[in-house]
């Protein structure tokens, strides 16, 4: 039965076809070292169920009614090889219809490679909870294949930067206005002359822009004074069209700007709250302009970084190369083998030094033992966390302490178990080099905090499925 739009969801397919058996020989000797560990991992009931439930929700008949859809297996191999490869979705959609051994692996098989929006709808219905439960049960798994013992942990942090350009005040207010005035091209088109008319100050807002960028690179207090008028026109050229969508939103909630046409009235709808949503936005950059430019105050409350990616924070770790990064704190976790065994996306930048406790608390809930050996860098170090890990029984604590003047202190950190930790523990620093290089953790692709979760959590599976493939082949080798 078709039902508009709405697709029956399945937990795997119920029969192989002729064409499926014939690829599978093709392409038996043709796979990678971790693809069919990888392979038997992913045919888990718990993992294919908790994406089942995920695309269930999406729509409440999914279940029963609707169009024959992609089973949740397939979604589930789709989703994990786009990261595996660090592809977009319209590079998977291609990739796995030229290629025998992506169509093997993903069990698209002989069938029709779903396009690249739908995948996308996918990804976003396959929510960061449900990716929470497949990362946990992958490190079971790999738990009862003894590739994790839970002797050791290592935990580092690190950040994954949103999908913005460098933030500037004049940038974000350009990009301010070119957003508003966008939105109410598309509501004139709509609506007609009706109510007030659009004062198109894009060209003018882009030269103040363009005027402001060649001012910021000279010196001097004549080209300061240049550089604050060019700001003040700014702002008053973006105040012009910010009260200028106000009036736009609230015609259209009087019903002044209106259609005949009840989806035509739908998108003004949802126009008018595309404006609602990013005034307050543009205000708040106005309102930052303007304590930087004209007070020197460089900490206004409330400040973005950029109009689309709201929650992106300004991070400094001390890198030369890049002193400042702008967008989410993420702490990665090891135990043996390079097993990632768990992952936090920060809504707030915490000190490291806070996050060890907790760490070593969810090694213990995970593995089922306090580990024997913890590892981390001066960051994480603190008398606190260094007595409380022996107290829940960690034998050596590998965490450094820099600013130490005690004699003592410093004989114990030149001990040889002392240093053979810390070389371990650089591990984490190659860990975090490779998800970002191989698996796209350098920059989050997916929109707002639900995506960056989102981002994460399946670059993380992707590569702990590949190390876990590796460490199995090892094991099966004669």
């Amino acid at each position: 039965m078709r039902a508009g739009g709405r697709n029956v969801i399945e937990m795997r397919r119920a029969q192989l076809s002729f064409g499926d058996g014939r690829i599978a020989d093709e392409v038996d000797d043709l796979c990678e070292e971790w693809m069919k560990h990888a392979d038997q991992v992913l045919t888990d009931d718990q993992i294919v169920t908790a994406v089942y439930e995920a695309l269930a929700k999406r729509h409440p008949k999914s279940r029963s009614r609707g169009r024959l859809g992609a089973p949740a297996e397939v979604v589930l191999r789709l989703l994990l090889l786009k990261h595996v490869r660090n592809w977009s979705y319209q590079v998977l959609e291609r990739e796995v219809r030229a290629n025998l051994v992506y169509r093997d692996f993903t069990r698209v098989g002989a069938g029709k490679t779903p396009d690249a929006k739908t995948m996308g709808r996918w990804g976003v219905a396959l929510g960061p909870e449900a990716i929470k439960q497949i990362h946990e049960r992958i490190v079971q798994i790999a738990q009862g294949n003894g590739l994790v013992q839970g002797r050791r942990m290592r935990v580092d942090t690190t950040v994954v930067e949103t999908n913005i350009h460098y933030p500037t005040d004049s940038s974000l207010l350009g990009d301010g206005v070119r957003v508003l005035i966008r939105t109410m091209r598309k509501i004139t088109k709509i609506a007609g002359e009706a109510g007030a008319k659009l004062c198109d100050r894009s060209r003018s807002v882009k030269l103040r822009v363009l005027d402001i960028a060649r001012a910021a690179r000279a010196k001097g207090k004549p080209h300061k004074e240049r550089l604050e008028r060019a700001y003040g026109k700014l702002l008053n050229s973006t105040s012009r069209v910010v009260g200028q969508a106000k009036r736009f939103s609230g015609e259209i909630a009087e019903g002044v700007k209106r259609s005949t046409d009840i989806l035509k009235q739908l998108a003004l709808e949802g126009l008018r709250r595309e404006l609602d949503e990013m005034l307050p936005r543009v205000k708040q950059v106005m309102k930052q302009t303007r304590a930087r430019i004209f007070r020197g105050d460089t900490r206004s409350e409330g400040k973005l970084l950029s109009l689309f990616e709201p929650s992106t924070e300004i991070i400094r770790k001390g890198k030369a190369g890049k002193p400042n990064e702008f967008g989410k704190m993420v702490k990665l976790q090891e135990a043996e083998n390079q097993i990632v065994i768990d992952y936090d996306v920060y809504a707030r930048r915490p000190s490291d030094s806070d996050l060890l406790i907790a760490a070593m608390e969810t090694h213990r809930a995970r593995l089922g033992r306090t580990p024997h050996l913890v590892a981390a860098d001066a960051a994480f170090y603190s008398s606190r966390n260094e007595a409380a890990a022996k107290q829940m029984g960690v034998k050596r604590v590998c965490i450094p302490n820099r600013a130490t003047k005690s004699p003592d202190r410093k004989r114990e950190q030149k001990k040889r178990w002392f240093r053979n930790g810390q070389k371990w523990r650089t591990g984490c620093e190659g860990r975090i080099s490779v998800v970002k290089r191989r698996h796209g953790l350098n920059r989050c692709r997916y929109k707002g905090e639900t995506g960056m979760k989102r981002w994460v959590g399946l670059g993380v599976i992707a590569d702990n499925l590949v190390n876990i493939g590796r460490e199995m082949e090892i094991q099966a080798a004669p």
